[in-house]
């Protein structure tokens, strides 16, 4: 990229140090001995990849998250279609999942997450966006412009797109046009499968064979626990699985595997699935993946049996806890989900030196 300042140079200082610290986040962390704390990589991408992270942020301190690429709606979209950029918005929203409980981290968390409201060409962006997109401009480098923004934000963790370019998500899907219920149409754009009236089929990427982001499959490889879930299921979960070096690096690694599945069916995209139509459907796309654990809300699971069944079918066990909110809403409670974690990750297998 051209049009770069020395002072880029001191940006990439700032960012380096970043990388090396030992502290847990920013402003009053406390320090972290190398060892002490499990490895986790959470695989996903909108606001439930946010609930797997603010709970996992809760036990840990060693924590990256590997976030989807293929937004093609609101302000991610038109950034990408204007600029040629990977679309930020779910890197943006991982990125305030992982800030602090304190003054800073939630003054931080709200400036990202804030969306202009006007009647120009301004209306809808959010300042997150915006902010990425400058650093990636500015720096010429994905990891180094997140990690910067990680480091000003003060966030528990690391973010990191899944891919090197963007993708874009298509769908087989049975009953998209209504009028025709029975025809299956290839339907185009994240945005628009997640809203889709029929029955997806199957779904793939485009480019088939993209580029993963090195430090992602390196943090994948070298973990002690990768979590994958909740979220849409065809737009945020199953992508990852979708990227050959990313997919073998979730196979290869000696880290153990949890699936966190949703609460609830999400509307168009899994309307009417079970929790074991969710594991089959993940089967149907990766069909050599290997889980460990399989985690769900207990009034979440109707027939028990059955999802025990498709899960031996990978190989993992099932674990069920509440960790849906108390008030009845269809979200996860980030501390009801941190303690089913932890208990996960103590009972089931205890890969290194941090318990």
């Amino acid at each position: 990229m051209t049009g770069r300042t020395p002072r880029l140079s001191r940006l990439r200082r700032v960012v380096g140090e970043g990388r090396s610290s030992r502290s847990v986040g920013a402003r009053g962390g406390r320090p972290r001995r190398r060892g002490t704390q499990p490895k986790v990589v959470a695989l996903g991408g909108g606001m439930g990849l946010s609930a797997s992270l603010a709970a996992l942020r809760r036990i840990t301190g060693d924590l990256t998250a590997v976030v989807t690429v293929a937004d093609d709606g609101g302000s991610s979209g038109r950034l990408r279609d204007e600029l040629g950029v990977l679309p930020p918005g779910d890197l943006r929203k991982a990125l305030a999942a992982l800030c602090g409980d304190d003054d800073w981290g939630q003054t931080w968390s709200r400036v990202i997450q804030h969306r202009f409201q006007s009647q120009g060409e301004m209306h809808g962006h959010a300042v997150g966006n915006l902010l990425i997109v400058a650093l990636w401009e500015q720096l010429g480098d994905h990891v180094q412009a997140l990690d910067l923004v990680g480091k000003l934000l003060g966030a528990h963790g690391r973010v990191l797109p899944m891919a090197a370019v963007p993708l874009e998500l298509q769908a087989l899907v049975k009953g998209h046009d209504p009028k025709r219920p029975d025809d299956v149409d290839t339907v185009c754009g994240q945005a628009t499968v997640a809203l889709t009236p029929g029955e997806v089929q199957s779904v793939h990427l485009v480019p088939h064979d993209p580029p993963a982001v090195p430090e992602a499959v390196e943090a994948v490889r070298d973990a002690d626990w990768v979590v994958l879930g909740p979220g849409s299921w065809f737009s945020s979960v199953i992508p990852h699985l979708l990227v050959p070096e990313l997919f073998d690096a979730v196979q290869e690694t000696k880290a153990r595997r949890v699936l966190s599945l949703n609460l609830v069916p999400q509307p168009g995209e899994t309307e009417g699935f079970s929790p074991q139509r969710h594991l089959e459907v993940l089967g149907r796309h990766a069909p050599k993946l290997a889980l460990d654990v399989v985690l769900a809300d207990e009034a979440a699971v109707p027939d028990r049996d059955s999802l025990i069944d498709a899960a031996k079918r990978f190989g993992a066990a099932v674990e069920l806890a509440p960790v849906a909110r108390p008030d009845g809403t269809p979200r996860h409670d980030p501390e009801l989900l941190a303690a089913a974690y932890d208990r996960i990750f103590r009972m089931h297998g205890r890969i290194g030196p941090w318990r």
